[in-house]
C-alpha cells in the first residue's frame, strides 16, 4: 500500500534532512569575499550549515555559485490542492476518431505569439507539423485544420484572422514576461474577445513558461498549459472541450 504522504522536507542522504542544493549568481568578482558573500546570504535565506560547493568567475564582475545548505522548513503535501486542466488523454488516432463521430467535421484551430513576442519555440512544438520531441503537431492531424500566425501577432489581427476562418479555438503563446508584458497582452486579448462577442464562441487556450492553469482561469481563458506539454495533450483538452459545451450549451 502506497504511504500517505503529509509533511515533507527536502531530502539529501536522509528522508527529511532539509538537504537544498541552490545556485545563484552574485555581481562580484570572484574570490575569497565572493565566496564569503554567498555564505552570508544563504545564511539570511534562512540556510544552515550552507557550503560552497562550486564558484567559478562569469567575467570580471559576477561570479556563479552551487551552495549547499539545510532547512528546517516544510509542506503539508496533503494539504495541497491544484487546479489542473481537467481532460482524458488521448493519442492521435483517438483524437482523430472523436472528430469524425462526436464532431463530424474538421476544427480549426489558430496559434499566435502575441503582441510583441516573438519567441515561437512553445506554439510551433503544439502546431507546426514537425511538432516536439517526436510527438507531431495539430498540422499533423486530418482533423484538424491548424493555422499558425507565428510571432508578434497584434491582438487585433488575431481576433479579425479568427472571425475570417470560423475558428473553433485560439491557441496563444506568451513567454516574455518583462513588466508583466505577457499579462497586459492576455488581458488585451480577451477584452478585444468580449468586445467583439467571440469570447463564448472559442476555446481558449494560453501557453508558456510561466502559465499555469489558474492564471489561465483568473486571466478569462479556459485552459492553461506550461513547459513540456505535447501536442495531443493540448488537442485531447480542445476536442472534449468542444463537446462538453455543445452538449451543456456552454
Amino acid at each position: 500500500m502506497k504511504k500517505e504522504l503529509r509533511v515533507v522536507a527536502p531530502y539529501g542522504d536522509t528522508p527529511g534532512d532539509g538537504a537544498v542544493q541552490m545556485s545563484f549568481t552574485l555581481p562580484v568578482p570572484v574570490g575569497d569575499e565572493a565566496r564569503h558573500a554567498a555564505l552570508i546570504l544563504a545564511g539570511k535565506m534562512g540556510f544552515q550549515d550552507s557550503k560552497v560547493v562550486f564558484m567559478e568567475g562569469i567575467d570580471e564582475a559576477f561570479t556563479f555559485f552551487v551552495v549547499y545548505g539545510r532547512t528546517r522548513e516544510s509542506v503539508d503535501f496533503a494539504s495541497i490542492r491544484v487546479h489542473k486542466v481537467e481532460y482524458e488523454a488521448m493519442e492521435p488516432e483517438e483524437i482523430h476518431r472523436f472528430i469524425q463521430e462526436r464532431i463530424g467535421r474538421k476544427i480549426v484551430v489558430l496559434g499566435a505569439c502575441i503582441g510583441s513576442d516573438a519567441h515561437t519555440v512553445g506554439i510551433d512544438a503544439i502546431l507546426n507539423m514537425k511538432g516536439y520531441d517526436m510527438h507531431k503537431g495539430l498540422e499533423s492531424y486530418p482533423g484538424i485544420r491548424a493555422l499558425n500566425l507565428g510571432a508578434q501577432v497584434p491582438c487585433e489581427v488575431l481576433v479579425a484572422r479568427a472571425r475570417e476562418e470560423k475558428a473553433d479555438a485560439l491557441l496563444v503563446s506568451q513567454v516574455v514576461t518583462q513588466r508583466n508584458s505577457h499579462l497586459e497582452n492576455l488581458t488585451r486579448l480577451i477584452e478585444i474577445l468580449e468586445a467583439d462577442g467571440m469570447s463564448e464562441d472559442l476555446v481558449l487556450v494560453v501557453g508558456g513558461p510561466r502559465i499555469t492553469p489558474e492564471l489561465a482561469k483568473e486571466l478569462g481563458y479556459d485552459a492553461g498549459f506550461g513547459p513540456g506539454t505535447l501536442p495531443e495533450q493540448v488537442a485531447s483538452y480542445l476536442v472534449q472541450e468542444m463537446v462538453r459545451r455543445r452538449n451543456t450549451g456552454g
